[in-house]
């Protein structure tokens, strides 16, 4: 069996071409180097770009054979001779810029053959698609629904009745979008459930009354959202995701609730109803958030913990329940101590 190879080798270019893409400076190396590829510091050979901002990979660097390193000011003397130097402000930032130029193709996979709508999708005739949309088999689009152009729907994503999709979007396998509204050049990563019944209900010895749920999901241009995280519709409102912000895999957002511009969520948090995110706030992996609490614009939160209350605007909180990271870490030092003299006694 052949060895897969999906995402294809770029076309060489040159060192000076790769510094203009990364916002880098040549300190070391010939402008004419020719770089063929990427690869990690261990496994890099001639012609290959490499990337260096952690310190714990030290020793590949030092082992490096690559052509050429990003690297940052602080590291420029950390890289071995006879390896091109590009200097940079941040090398992450940077390697992400540079593969986006030599892979475009891993930023929004597309068909190299170009728009095509399958024989095997059921495309309602009260749809609305602009030119250029991709429709794989096994989609299903609703009546009312408006597919903006560029945009792909993949292989049995269903779109519900009445659906708003802007442009050059994708919509990934087994997508479900109903009662939801979508900016321009929006990412479902495969699984995606977005709009369904928020989880309501009037609870009591009568046992449990269903609350419906008649709001939408709104989400603002430039969002990209992980495999298999659910966005619940809200339910007197509207569920509202802001512009350019990043979702993990396996994340879960409740009836109401209203993330900012440009927040990052990490898998596994979950969202509970009408909390708030203003824009730019960060929470680490497998955080809940307590339903009509607020997290403050630029906050960050760490992972594993619990936000039960509100959190002001650009601090750093961690711990169950969340507070902020000082007061977090005297605490733990404090129930280690004690633990280690309960345990000499």
């Amino acid at each position: 069996m052949s060895e897969p190879i999906f995402f294809k080798t770029p076309v060489p270019v040159k060192l000076s071409e790769v510094a203009s893409w990364a916002e880098a400076d040549i300190m070391r190396g010939e402008p004419d180097l020719e770089i063929t590829g990427v690869a990690p510091l261990e496994d890099a050979g001639p012609g290959m770009l490499v990337f260096f901002d952690n310190t714990a990979y030290l020793k590949q660097l030092e082992a490096t054979t690559a052509a050429a390193c990003l690297v940052g000011k602080r590291h420029k003397d950390k890289v071995p001779e006879g390896v091109a130097v590009l200097v940079c402000t941040d090398a992450y930032r940077s390697w992400a810029k540079v593969l986006a130029n030599l892979y475009p193709e891993a930023m929004q996979p597309r068909d190299p053959v170009g728009a095509s709508i399958s024989e095997r999708a059921s495309i309602d005739p009260e749809a609305i698609l602009e030119d250029e949309v991709t429709v794989e088999a096994g989609v299903v689009i609703g009546a009312g629904a408006e597919i903006g152009a560029g945009t792909v729907i993949r292989a049995n994503a269903v779109i519900g009745r009445g659906v708003k999709i802007g442009r050059d979007c994708v919509i990934g396998p087994n997508s479900t979008v109903q009662h939801s509204v979508l900016g321009n050049r929006v990412y479902l990563h495969p699984g995606v459930c977005c709009g369904q019944d928020g989880f309501g209900y009037a609870m009591g010895p009568q046992g449990h009354l269903k609350v419906p749920q008649v709001g939408r999901v709104i989400i603002q241009d430039d969002v990209e959202i992980g495999a298999n995280t659910t966005i619940d519709r809200g339910a007197n409102r509207d569920t509202m995701i802001g512009e350019g912000t990043k979702i993990d895999n396996q994340v879960q957002i409740g009836h109401n609730v209203v993330v900012g511009r440009h927040c990052v969520l990490v898998s596994q948090v979950g969202l509970s109803g009408s909390c708030t995110l203003e824009d730019f706030v960060a929470i680490g992996g497998q955080t809940g958030v307590r339903g009509h609490v607020t997290i403050g614009m630029g906050s960050q939160v760490a992972a594993v913990s619990v936000v039960n209350d509100d959190l002001p605007a650009g601090g750093r909180y961690g711990g169950t329940p969340a507070k902020p990271v000082k007061q977090w870490f005297r605490e733990v030092a404090a129930v280690r101590k004690l633990a280690e003299r309960g345990g000499g006694s």
